[in-house]
């Protein structure tokens, strides 16, 4: 009997459009953690993220190493937000689009537990999905480290061949065919890379893209 096919979902700008609210609050909050526990000028905390981001992939990971940051304070610091249901903006329809999908659905995001559960809620698709695996599941290893994937595979019994990834970060769909899965890419980007085997620019249309990706 065939291996049940699975739906990886990443959170931010793919379920959700983070880029006009969330993630500025991010970015300052993570400067301001940077500028008061290592006591540095906003410039200098700007430049030092900057820095762990082109070698780590995250401003976490960095802080871990060099400083012995606790993860879930930083995160918890950083994730903290005002008004959090009136910052998420999302198109309408998710859940009827997931509920068209064939098969399982997981959410595999760089975020915290917390936030995302917040926003999957907000945006009434919490229902539709069997697992999230976020940041505190890969044991603070982001996307697109391998260990990120291999730690969800391993977690919730997935085979790569029967999975398919859906990001608007094609960094972190390289790694995912790599592995075997069929990559989705949530963009408006002109161009197609070879590890991209479909290009949308909304999720909604997933469900009328079944036959492109072989499904």
């Amino acid at each position: 009997m065939p291996t049940r096919l699975t739906w990886v979902f990443d959170l931010d700008n793919t379920l959700h459009n983070a880029s006009p609210h969330i993630f500025p609050h991010i970015n300052r909050s993570m400067t301001a953690y940077l500028q008061r526990h290592l006591r540095l000028s906003e410039e200098d905390a700007g430049d030092l993220r900057a820095r762990y981001w082109r070698r780590y992939g995250a401003t976490l990971l960095g802080m871990m190493r060099h400083h012995g940051t606790d993860p879930g304070h930083f995160l918890r610091e950083t994730h903290d937000f005002p008004d959090l249901s009136n910052m998420v903006v999302y198109e309408r329809g998710l859940a009827a689009m997931l509920r068209r999908l064939p098969g399982r659905k997981l959410v595999l995001s760089n975020a915290p537990g917390l936030y995302a559960r917040a926003v999957l809620q907000i945006i009434g698709v919490a229902g539709h999905f069997d697992a999230l695996h976020c940041i505190e599941s890969t044991r603070f290893r982001p996307k697109p480290s391998l260990e990120a994937f291999h730690s969800l595979l391993r977690t919730h019994g997935l085979i790569a061949s029967r999975c398919v990834m859906v990001e608007d970060s094609r960094e972190n769909l390289r790694p995912a065919k790599r592995l075997g899965m069929k990559t989705v890419w949530v963009t408006r980007e002109t161009r197609t890379p070879a590890y991209v085997d479909v290009k949308t620019a909304s999720v909604l249309e997933l469900p009328r893209l079944l036959g492109r990706l072989g499904l």
